[in-house]
């Protein structure tokens, strides 16, 4: 799982650092920054969620008689990450179409 967010990183940078010199030379033309800006948003939510679910369904099966409790805080917050990742993506998408 690491190496594949490590490797997910360094393509992303590579193909960053080979956008710059056509960016320049087209009078920063390149409007790619709302699509990768909300694909790391999505990809940082997704992953976010993920270790709260699986450390929730873990602390139930340790603990079944706070399941109730561990529940609700799940849910408060995987609601949070979601409603901060929509303000991310809205902010994306708006700075990807100037």
């Amino acid at each position: 799982m690491k190496q594949s967010i490590r490797v997910l990183v360094v393509a992303l940078a590579v193909f960053l650092i080979m956008a710059a010199p056509a960016a320049a030379a087209d009078g920063g033309g390149i409007q790619f920054s709302g699509a990768i800006g909300a694909g790391v948003v999505i990809l940082g939510a997704g992953l976010g969620i993920g270790k709260i679910g699986a450390s929730a369904v873990e602390s139930m099966a340790r603990q079944p008689e706070v399941a109730a409790n561990i529940n609700t805080a799940m849910i408060i917050s995987a609601a949070l990450i979601e409603g901060v990742t929509f303000f991310a993506l809205i902010v994306c998408i708006l700075r990807g179409a100037v």
